[in-house]
């Protein structure tokens, strides 16, 4: 497959997830919006912080240094997909061990909710940790899916997952409201249940289907999606296990950093449930962006790099024009996340408190809820920065460097925890953002020093892409200003002709920084028309 075709189906895998982080944050959105009526904020807070924490800490280290090694390798390499296969099934021994040893903390380290405002909290520890060990089932087929591009198959499978997980939410929390922390922990087992299911029954279908023969499809029974030793063969490809465990001890470092103010809240309890509920909301609210546009991008263009790039070789002895095409969509990549946040950044200060009082009323926006989305609106920035520069230093970096910047991640995550503790005490949850932004600074930092190293002998100069336009500057530097003066004159409690007022003054400012984009920024435009708009594509083709 040519660097170009590689191209093409990790910029369809992009849109395509796009648009399913589109469907998953608004249903998500409309369901925290519908519990909030229904629930305390304090069940919201042990659901949201506490057990999500138990969930995404065993799933992510039970899988995600197999996913980033498993789906490594240059256009020239190849690995036998039997000892991948092998390699894959460890996952779940692994999440079982996993699954143990947080139940116990889980349960008899961490302060136990009242079980009056927060019922059934022991069962539900329990079940959260059997999802995550449920889903674990699903992995080799996953890792199939993304290595061969099955964009449609992770739509369909994470879309009705989604839509049973919030439909038995619903449904429970309306008719069993008693049932406390039961109504969620069923809730999530439906949810991992279904993405088992649907990626099983995807390829015991197509597993020896005509579709298989002809896409030249490496296994051919739905035996072969089963550990078992192929003869004249190692169990597993030692060179991608000995990659597995580097990442292995990168992605600890990695949740600690990506999770921790929750690890934070629950381990140190800096802040109620009640308060660790707002700040979740309020946290969920303003990631939005982030998780339905920036991390699509990251996860299918990391594919890509990884498939393009030749892991550990300097870029004068790799092919050229695969470096070429590399190195101009990273430069893309950069420019367009980086308006994506800067826009985010200038509205979302002005339309902060407008949002959360539309959203959750004055739960959310009194006290320190606009003043917390406010400050996330300008970590997205960072956010979105990070996520592209990374997923390019994970695809390029050797194993010896991976195994270096496991000591970077180790001391960035130290620096994390104690600054979280210090800046929390010192300004409540806004510290946990301030933390944050602070590490990821440093991270991104880290990730151009590589990048600017890995091109510095070559013709090409992809760091450019953090260099907007000077008029696009001004156009949101205007914005800024005027956005600003409209939210001190007409919100937030003169009443909804006020309001509108507003909103409208911020869409026509939003509609001047989208033309100034389109008249200034006209490489971006073409490459998200052609690489990063499937129907667009292919219509021209």
């Amino acid at each position: 497959m040519s660097s170009q075709d590689v191209l093409q189906d990790a910029s369809t895998l992009a849109s395509y997830n796009v648009l399913l982080q589109v469907m998953f944050r608004v249903l998500t959105f409309l369901l925290n919006a519908f519990t909030l009526r229904f629930v305390s904020k304090e069940l919201i807070g042990v659901v949201n912080v506490r057990l999500t924490l138990l969930y995404s800490t065993l799933v992510f280290l039970s899988r995600e240094a197999f996913r980033r090694a498993c789906l490594s390798g240059g256009s020239g390499s190849s690995h036998s997909w039997r000892q991948v296969i092998n390699l894959l099934w460890l996952t779940l021994p692994l999440g079982v061990l996993w699954a143990a040893l947080l139940i116990c903390v889980w349960l008899w380290l961490l302060e136990v909710p009242d079980p009056h405002s927060v019922p059934y909290y022991g069962p539900a520890v329990v079940l959260f940790a059997l999802a995550g060990v449920q889903e674990l089932l699903s992995e080799p087929l996953w890792v199939l899916a993304q290595a061969h591009m099955f964009v449609r198959l992770k739509v369909v499978a994470e879309s009705l997952a989604m839509i049973a997980k919030c439909s038995v939410t619903v449904v429970l929390v309306v008719s069993a409201r008693e049932w406390g922390l039961f109504i969620f922990s069923a809730a999530h087992l439906v949810y991992t249940g279904f993405l088992v299911l649907c990626y099983a029954v995807y390829f015991i279908r197509f597993l020896g289907s005509e579709e298989a023969v002809r896409k030249n499809f490496p296994l051919h029974r739905v035996a072969d999606l089963l550990p078992c030793k192929n003869g004249g063969e190692p169990l597993v490809d030692w060179t991608l296990a000995r990659l597995t465990w580097s990442f292995f001890k990168q992605s600890f470092l990695k949740q600690i950093l990506t999770e921790g103010e929750r690890y934070v809240m629950t381990f140190l309890n800096v802040l109620s449930f009640g308060d660790q509920g707002v700040y979740d909301i309020v946290n969920n609210l303003g990631s939005m962006v982030a998780r339905f546009i920036f991390l699509p991008i990251e996860e299918s263009f990391y594919i890509f790099f990884a498939k393009v790039l030749e892991r550990g070789r300097e870029v004068r002895r790799q092919r050229q024009d695969e470096v070429a095409i590399a190195a101009e969509v990273l430069e893309c990549l950069l420019k367009l996340v980086l308006v994506i946040g800067l826009v985010i950044t200038v509205f979302g200060y002005a339309y902060s408190h407008l949002a959360l009082d539309i959203y959750g009323g004055s739960l959310l926006s009194s006290g320190s809820g606009p003043t917390l989305l406010r400050c996330y609106s300008c970590y997205v920035l960072l956010l979105a920065v990070n996520g592209v520069t990374e997923c390019f230093v994970f695809a390029a970096m050797s194993q010896k460097e991976v195994d270096k910047y496991n000591l970077v991640m180790l001391a960035l995550s130290v620096s994390f925890l104690f600054l979280s503790y210090i800046l929390t005490w010192w300004a409540g949850a806004v510290g946990f953002i301030l933390a944050n932004c602070l590490n990821m600074g440093l991270r991104i930092l880290h990730s151009l020093l590589f990048i600017r190293r890995y091109f510095q002998f070559s013709q090409w100069k992809p760091l450019r892409g953090l260099l907007p336009s000077p008029l696009l500057l001004v156009a949101l530097a205007v914005s800024a200003g005027v956005t600003a003066v409209s939210e001190s004159v007409f919100c937030c409690d003169g009443g909804w002709v006020l309001r509108l007022i507003h909103i409208g003054v911020g869409a026509a400012c939003l509609l001047g920084v989208l033309v100034t984009v389109l008249l200034t920024e006209t490489r971006l435009v073409q490459f998200v028309r052609t690489q990063l708009l499937p129907w667009y594509r292919k219509k021209r083709s």
